[in-house]
């Protein structure tokens, strides 16, 4: 453990737990093999990311906008661009784009946005009629069809029916209320992290593995809830994807507490810093010694230092 963390409060790693996302199918996922080219997509509203296959003779390009299939119904999505390299991809993550925007379909998205705004409004007062708790986060209405979407948070089950006739009595179209979890809510809201850049969920990728308090070990960080949380009360999400990089890093790494005989006395290893490839050893003599990770190798399963 690092020295910056010495005075950290470790916390009883059962109530770490309940910082941890639920399981994660990507991954577990087999590799799929999938048709070239595959193109990422993303719905601007709520930055959810989209692997999107395109029908023959359709050419597009970074910055375009198409109509895609979602799990909603049929919406505005922004290109990225095509995906060389797609992470934790199943058969079922990949829609076939309907077709190209066209200026009406901007047009009508800009429009859709004003109209947001009220419903917003709406929503807030219809909800406090009926007298429940709920946190309304977004309100979208799609672009490919007349349909409204109402994203809020709420601790428990809400029972919403009675709610949801009164505001199609209002907007005389589809009503869908969608109870969302505290990473959607950061990912659709956005905002910045404790390291001063825009939330990971919202501006990087929304595709990540789950994260895990062994990630946190993996890496040397606290045990601290405040110093491995993010705004949303998980886990934070660069702990996934910086995960890999430590877990192969390690590999050509004695590990702490490793013991091994060097200059006439036996060391342990005391701390091992991955990004510096430096590691510190305590030897029973009182001496403590930085060596570069480059002297390490292995003889007959023991490590050793050259």
């Amino acid at each position: 453990m690092s020295d910056i963390f010495e005075n950290d409060i470790t916390e009883d790693e059962e109530d770490l737990r309940s910082l941890e996302d639920a399981g994660d199918d990507r991954d577990s996922a087999e590799d799929f093999v999938y048709s070239a080219p595959l193109y990422r997509l993303k719905l601007v509203y709520s930055c959810e990311g989209i692997y999107a296959s395109v029908p023959k003779n359709m050419n597009i390009e970074p910055g375009d906008y198409v109509i895609i299939p979602t799990r909603y119904g049929n919406d505005l999505a922004v290109n990225l661009g095509q995906s060389s390299s797609p992470v934790g991809i199943k058969k079922s993550d990949i829609v076939e784009i309907i077709r190209k925007a066209d200026e009406h379909d901007l047009k009508h998205a800009d429009d859709l946005k004003e109209r947001e705004k009220e419903a917003f409004s709406v929503f807030r007062e219809k909800v406090e009629a009926h007298k429940l708790d709920m946190k309304l986060i977004a309100v979208h209405f799609l672009v490919g069809e007349t349909k409204v979407l109402f994203f809020f948070s709420n601790d428990s089950r809400v029972d919403f029916r009675d709610l949801v006739k009164d505001l199609v009595s209002v907007f005389k179209m589809r009503i869908e209320l969608r109870q969302i979890g505290v990473r959607d809510e950061s990912r659709i809201t956005g905002g910045l992290g404790v390291c001063g850049r825009p939330f990971c969920c919202h501006s990087i990728s929304d595709k990540l593995p789950s994260v895990s308090i062994r990630m946190a070990k993996e890496q040397g960080l606290s045990l601290n809830s405040s110093k491995i949380s993010g705004q949303c009360g998980r886990l934070l999400c660069c702990l996934s994807y910086e995960y890999k990089w430590y877990e192969e890093a390690r590999k050509s790494l004695p590990s702490e507490g490793v013991r091994l005989y060097y200059d006439g006395t036996s060391f342990r290893v005391s701390e091992v810093n991955p990004l510096t490839a430096m590691v510190k050893i305590t030897g029973e003599d009182g001496r403590i010694l930085e060596v570069n990770a480059k002297r390490f190798s292995r003889d007959n399963g023991r490590w050793k230092i050259n």
